[in-house]
């Protein structure tokens, strides 16, 4: 049983295994295919780091269940995806594309959990659909598109919240 409201009176560092699992707010962002552009030009951007740019998909991983926004293979997934990044406490802060709406990512900027997040609503995804913050219903799977044509399904994802 997790502590009510752990995340205010505890850091990133200081949660547990289970707790730390359940800042996740599940929206799927994370899985996302992501294009990276480093030539010169640079218009709309998702993200900036050493000079390259880093666009989000409407592709998503092959394994991620898109109804409910949740990895099929979740224990195996870094052995079948290799370039699947597992997020620790470790290296949040070089994990430098988590969109501004991740909730591992606004803790470690002090702003809280947002208001549509599982942890404020009883559990439930169902607030956080709502506000349009998941990837549900607006993706396709990396299974379905060639590498080559990710640049075809850039998208731009709220990454803002409500709040």
């Amino acid at each position: 049983m997790l502590e009510q409201n752990f995340w205010e009176n505890k850091t990133l560092d200081e949660m547990s295994d289970q707790e730390w699992e359940a800042i996740c707010d599940g929206c799927g962002k994370c899985c996302l295919q992501k294009v990276i552009d480093d030539s010169e030009e640079k218009g709309t951007t998702d993200y900036i780091n050493d000079g390259e740019t880093i666009y989000f998909t409407s592709v998503v991983c092959q394994y991620l269940n898109t109804k409910q926004c949740a990895c099929t293979c979740y224990k195996t997934r870094t052995v079948l995806v290799p370039d699947c990044v597992k997020l620790t406490k470790e290296n949040l802060s070089d994990v430098f594309y988590m969109p501004p709406s991740c909730s591992y990512r606004r803790l470690q900027e002090g702003r809280g959990l947002p208001s549509w997040h599982p942890l404020l609503n009883k559990g439930k995804k169902t607030a956080m659909h709502r506000a349009g913050m998941s990837v549900r219903g607006k993706t396709v799977s990396d299974a379905e598109v060639d590498l080559e044509d990710y640049v075809d399904y850039i998208a731009y994802w709220p990454t803002e919240d409500l709040d």
